[in-house]
């Protein structure tokens, strides 16, 4: 991928550039953002207010959008009886090494001034800390479906869930995490099919829309499914450091969960039937691809849909009698943003009144993204006048911030449209990067590997004609791309129709896949 192009005029707000360190300049917007920080347990992380915030944003308009098509909310235990796993082989098999298990029910004092499990406190059958919960829910369907009449069933949670990672990175792999989880029971396969690829394309609208982080959809090869799955389809974006993130994925899982669980119902005819079953998740790992995807040298980019605040009002206080003015005119301008709606809500604005230099709190709030900046001293109070910068086009080519003078009127008429502006700008960016570095035309696997070791820091992906192999075939296309560090991402869903041959089999290709570097 194309380099940043360095202005020598400015001076970014971090210490580390993309272009010098891609993961080093991740770790230190999460820091610098005041997204999140270590707990103190490895893998786990304190997601902080701002953090949190944007995870509530995204909680609020995925949520509408699942309830929207008829799925209900519910909450099922963090614990999960190991036998409930032990019934679905394939699906233990994928989450074994990742399983968090509690053991004891009790600690006792071990004489040295420390604490060890109580001996006599040994539960009788261990207990899985959820990694995921198609168990645990396939036992409740069991439960609630009896007849055709009661299908589909469709439920959501959003949970936390733990699968101990070995190495972990913030908003990336975690080993404790928050996500939502659907899973719904269908009566055939064509009804759970059509609800699969329904949570795919709302999984894609919402990256696209929401988090203006464009995405492809597709399906994963047999090697990529989701353990015990009959299909896994996800939605790739592409990072600034030409890497694919998997944000989000749905299941079609056929009847072995349901044979497993005893998911049956008696349907029309009076036969007994097993129930065809989905699952589709999105987690935290949205708000590291909003973070790679959006994020420049001075921080963290949030796209207006998703920010906690839109509009950062900061007056330039002076602690003195005049300040009261002041104060009680950025209020004005406050209330009547408030008035307006911008992206479908009303416009989300905070009056920073914490004490401090503006220039400081500025610099802040540059780091965390928020989308539009204000600054109004008192002179600018006397006169009407605001001074705005957006996060999106924060430099002059002078090396100076942004900053934009208006009449307090002319700013409050035009805030929506800014933001929904700030909104389109920053997708149209993200694609015409994602679209530039999408390389094709690569015909063979010498000309894949060349692509890769050609001390290029940021290649994009690369689509190749694809004959989608099985079994031993495709094991082997897997180990060859493991020794080039890369992986099959999906196969478009709207790709165009395969011409030539699968470099990797020499036969006919049926299809599209793109082949990537990953996270």
């Amino acid at each position: 991928m194309t380099q940043t192009v360095q202005n020598p005029k400015i001076r970014h707000a971090l210490s580390v550039t993309r272009d010098a360190d891609f993961a080093q300049w991740f770790q230190q917007v999460v820091s610098e953002a005041e997204m999140a920080e270590e707990s103190g347990v490895r893998g786990c992380m304190v997601i902080k207010p701002w953090g949190y915030g944007i995870w509530e944003r995204i909680q609020k308009i995925m949520d509408a959008a699942i309830k929207e098509a008829g799925v209900d909310n519910c909450y099922f235990p963090l614990f999960i009886p190991l036998s409930y796993f032990a019934k679905e082989a394939d699906h233990v098999d994928g989450f074994a090494k990742e399983m968090a298990v509690v053991t004891h029910h009790r600690l006792i004092a071990d004489g040295k001034g420390g604490l060890v499990p109580d001996p006599e406190a040994k539960l009788e059958e261990p207990l899985i800390v959820r990694p995921t919960s198609e168990t645990v829910i396939g036992a409740a369907m069991s439960r609630w479906v009896q007849s055709w009449r009661d299908l589909p069933l469709m439920v959501n949670q959003w949970a936390n869930v733990v699968r101990w990672e070995m190495r972990t990175r913030m908003f990336l792999r975690t080993s404790e995490f928050l996500w939502q989880e659907g899973h719904t029971a269908h009566a055939d396969r064509a009804d759970a099919m059509v609800e699969t690829l329904r949570a795919l394309e709302m999984y894609r609208d919402f990256a696209e829309n929401v988090l203006a982080m464009p995405v492809v959809a597709g399906e994963k090869p047999e090697n990529e499914r989701f353990p015990g799955a009959v299909a896994t389809y996800s939605i790739e974006a592409m990072m600034q450091d030409g890497k694919a993130l998997q944000a989000g994925t749905s299941h079609y899982l056929g009847t072995g969960f349901a044979e497993a669980a005893g998911i049956r119902y008696q349907s029309k005819e009076g036969q007994q039937e097993l129930a065809h079953t989905t699952s589709w998740g999105t987690s935290t790992r949205m708000i590291g691809g909003v973070i790679m995807t959006h994020g420049d040298d001075d921080g963290l980019r949030v796209p207006p849909a998703i920010a906690p605040h839109q509009i950062i009002i900061l007056p330039m206080l002076r602690e003195d009698d005049g300040d009261e003015a002041l104060l009680a005119y950025c209020e004005e301008i406050r209330r009547a943003l408030l008035k307006h709606s911008a992206l479908g809500e009303p416009v989300r604005v905070l009056l920073d009144k914490r004490a401090g230099k503006a220039t400081q709190k500025r610099w802040g709030w540059v780091k965390k993204g928020a989308p539009i900046i204000l600054e109004i001293g008192g002179r600018d109070a006397a006169g009407g006048m605001v001074s705005a910068v957006r996060r999106d086009r924060l430099w002059k080519e002078d090396g100076k911030v942004n900053f934009v003078a208006q009449t307090r009127d002319d700013f409050i008429a035009a805030a929506a449209a800014e933001l929904e502006s700030i909104q389109a700008s920053l997708y149209a960016e993200a694609t015409a990067r994602r679209d530039a570095n999408i390389t094709r035309g690569l015909t063979t696997l010498d000309e894949l590997a060349t692509f890769f070791s050609d001390d290029k820091r940021y290649p994009g992906w690369v689509e190749l004609n694809w004959s989608r192999p099985t079994g031993a075939a495709l094991e082997k296309v897997v180990e060859q791309l493991k020794a080039l560090k890369l992986t099959i991402r999906n196969t478009p869903l709207d790709a165009a129709p395969a011409e030539g041959l699968c470099p990797f089999t020499g036969e006919p290709a049926v299809e599209r896949i793109y082949v990537a570097r990953a996270y």
